[in-house]
Parts: C-alpha cells; sequence; structure tokens
C-alpha cells in the first residue's frame, strides 16, 4: 500500500483516481488543485508517489515537478497527460518524472504506473 498525493485542477478527475487507487488498496493522503499546492502538500504529507496533471492554473505541472524533484530528488512522480502532450510527457521524464498516465485513465494502467514509480 502506498500514500499517495493526486494532483489535478479537475475534481472529477482526481477523484477518478482516488477511487481507482482507493480501491487497489493505496491510501490517498491528500489531493492538491494545481502546482503550487503539490509542492506545498508534498511537504507536507511525503507521499510515496504523486500523479501530477500537467496542464493547470497558478503553476503547471512541469514547474511543480521540478521543484518537488529539487526538494527531494527521490519523490516518485507519475505524469498525467491529454493525448497529444507527447513533447511535455518527454520534457517531464527528463526532469525526474518515473512514468506517465494518459486520460482518460484506466484503472490497469494507473496501477501499473504506480507499481513502477515504487520500483524504480
Amino acid at each position: 500500500m502506498a500514500k499517495i498525493m493526486v494532483v489535478d485542477d479537475a475534481a472529477f478527475l482526481r477523484a477518478m483516481l482516488k477511487d481507482i487507487l482507493v480501491q487497489a488498496g493505496h491510501e490517498v493522503v491528500t489531493e492538491a488543485s494545481n502546482g503550487q499546492e503539490a509542492i506545498e502538500r508534498y511537504m507536507t504529507y511525503r507521499p510515496d508517489v504523486v500523479t501530477m496533471d500537467i496542464t493547470m492554473p497558478v503553476m503547471e505541472g512541469l514547474e511543480a515537478v521540478k521543484e518537488i524533484r529539487r526538494l527531494d530528488p527521490k519523490a516518485n512522480i507519475v505524469m498525467c497527460s491529454a493525448v497529444g502532450q507527447k513533447h511535455l510527457i518527454i520534457e517531464a521524464i527528463q526532469n525526474g518524472a518515473k512514468d506517465f498516465i494518459v486520460k482518460p485513465f484506466h484503472s490497469s494502467r494507473v496501477l501499473e504506473a504506480v507499481h513502477n514509480a515504487i520500483d524504480r
């Protein structure tokens, strides 16, 4: 079981991810709706894994990944993207994201990405 933070500006997508993760036995310890909140909550909750949306208001996911990895080089981050954001996914991986999942979410792929992030 992993402690997970779900970051997405869309509440329904956070709820969808949370359901997938909780049903698989993981604990969603906190949620954030933008990159700035994600950084603050990461430092407070220290989750095992972060699912991070790329496109958000206030601070984009890529900026948040860079900052979280600067604060904690061992952070396990899985990027979430819409189809067609391949260049952003590549940039996220180059900046330390461990894996990525594409919306709309498929339960098996979400869980595979979380396990990959923990095992790397």
